[in-house]
């Protein structure tokens, strides 16, 4: 897996100047859908933790040219346990994160379709949260996402987004316990440009 997100990201950094430099539309977006946590291996607890299906939701400002985009985005996702070790979790307990990430995209439009599709890979930082119903624990750590997606042109300035996200961060520290954070996220959102 790192052999693909390491030139990925890798790219994506040296593309900034050339989109900074090239004819480039600012844009906004939003969008938001189901988060799949995977289950979290726990040092020092009970072994694991797994979780319900959650949601996130994003928002970006960014630049895009005809073959490549980049952008800041702040996003929330949000998880309740469902199992802790073989146990039913604490009703309420759940796992949230702010996210901050720098993302760059490779668009490939398709010649008289109003279609594109899209890779994206994208680092920062995830500030989490451990929260049950006496205590909030929290932790900031580095993250990273690669996706796929496809772009549909809905008008001269606005493009409905559809696609897949793998999100990772490294194991959050949440007062004596440790969790590794991984989730699967499907993403619809809409883009316009300013």
């Amino acid at each position: 897996m790192k052999k693909i997100i390491f030139p990925l990201l890798a790219a994506a950094c040296f593309s900034m100047p050339v989109l900074a430099h090239a004819s480039s539309n600012p844009y906004v977006s939003v969008s938001g859908g189901p988060g799949l946590m995977t289950n979290s291996t726990v040092n020092n607890a009970s072994g694991w933790a797994t979780y319900k299906t959650g949601y996130l939701i994003n928002a970006a400002v960014g630049l895009k040219t005809d073959y490549a985009r980049i952008e800041a985005e702040v996003g929330y996702h949000n998880n309740n346990l469902d199992t802790w070790g073989p146990a039913p979790a604490i009703s309420g307990s759940s796992i949230s994160m702010w996210t901050f990430m720098a993302n760059g995209y490779i668009d490939y439009t398709i010649k008289d379709l109003e279609i594109a599709p899209y890779l994206m890979a994208g680092l920062g930082l995830a500030a989490v949260q451990g929260n049950d119903t006496s205590t909030t624990k929290n932790d900031s750590v580095l993250a990273w996402q690669l996706g796929a997606g496809i772009s549909f042109k809905a008008s001269e300035k606005v493009s409905i987004d559809l696609g897949y996200r793998y999100f990772a961060a490294g194991d959050a520290k949440l007062d004596a316990d440790t969790f590794s954070i991984s989730s699967h996220n499907i993403i619809a959102g809409i883009r316009y440009e300013l």
